[in-house]
């Protein structure tokens, strides 16, 4: 077994499972708790919750390379929208391309220039020249502009980024909003920030998947390539070129059959 998994109680195989089904088909903890024991695994929800709330951030944060990749030059669309968090709203900042694939996001108490700016400049760390924006949109909150400015000043975004804060132009985002509601809304709130941004976490990284974001590290097709690719981080199952090498294997001796 892994050593990400020592001392559980579960294969990791076992666990992951069930991460990612949470975090993948919008269910309550109870309805997978229901699910896991048709399929002969006996596990209480509340076990489950803490195995989404240790392995979705970690996840994210190995899959982090394969899936955030924006394009050349491109253009963001930058939104955020609200989360209830122990009764009261907090603010999801998040980015997408125009094609609507996941960029980054950012949880945030506020809703100021501040975090707009936190959120931005966590979203241009790390990346190459060629891949930051050449426009951001935005809707007409008085927050982004500042923000953008700040780091223009700071040398961390393009000093020829336009900004432009056009609603229509964010229909991708605003869509892309309402799909990750979906995963949401059987949460019935979060009781904590940290408890929902491990969470979210979790629905991003598993959002970016499904949108195809990481295929290219994928050498099986659909869910298959996805459940693979996630277990492969965890050291679960045979290395990449190992799986690689069976995968092509496989596909000859079925040609020449």
């Amino acid at each position: 077994m892994s050593g990400d998994f020592k001392w559980r109680h579960y294969r990791g195989e076992v666990i992951l499972w069930a991460v990612r089904w949470y975090c993948r088909y919008g269910v309550s903890y109870r309805d997978l708790e229901d699910m896991l024991e048709e399929r002969g695994v006996d596990v209480d929800h509340t076990t489950i919750y803490r195995w989404v709330q240790h392995y979705a951030p970690e996840m994210e944060k190995r899959l982090r390379w394969h899936w955030r990749r924006p394009p050349w030059n491109g253009s963001w669309q930058v939104d955020e929208t609200y989360i209830k968090v122990k009764g009261c709203w907090m603010y999801l900042y998040r980015a997408v391309t125009k094609q609507g694939d996941t960029i980054d996001f950012y949880l945030s108490p506020t809703r100021n220039t501040k975090a707009a700016k936190t959120f931005l400049g966590k979203t241009l760390r790390g990346l190459k020249d060629y891949q930051k924006p050449s426009v951001i949109n935005t809707d007409k909150a008085p927050t982004y502009g500042p923000a953008i400015g700040a780091l223009k000043a700071e040398g961390k975004c393009p000093a020829d980024t336009e900004h432009r804060q056009v609603k229509y132009l964010n229909n991708v985002i605003e869509a892309d909003h309402g799909k990750l509601k979906r995963l949401i809304k059987p949460t019935l709130g979060f009781k904590s920030r940290k408890t929902a941004y491990a969470t979210i976490k979790g629905f991003e990284v598993m959002r970016a998947l499904k949108k195809g974001q990481a295929k290219a590290f994928q050498i099986q097709p659909g869910i298959k390539g996805e459940v693979r690719l996630i277990e492969r981080t965890f050291g679960l199952g045979a290395d990449m070129f190992s799986e690689l090498f069976d995968h092509h294997r496989a596909e000859i001796e079925a040609w020449a059959a």
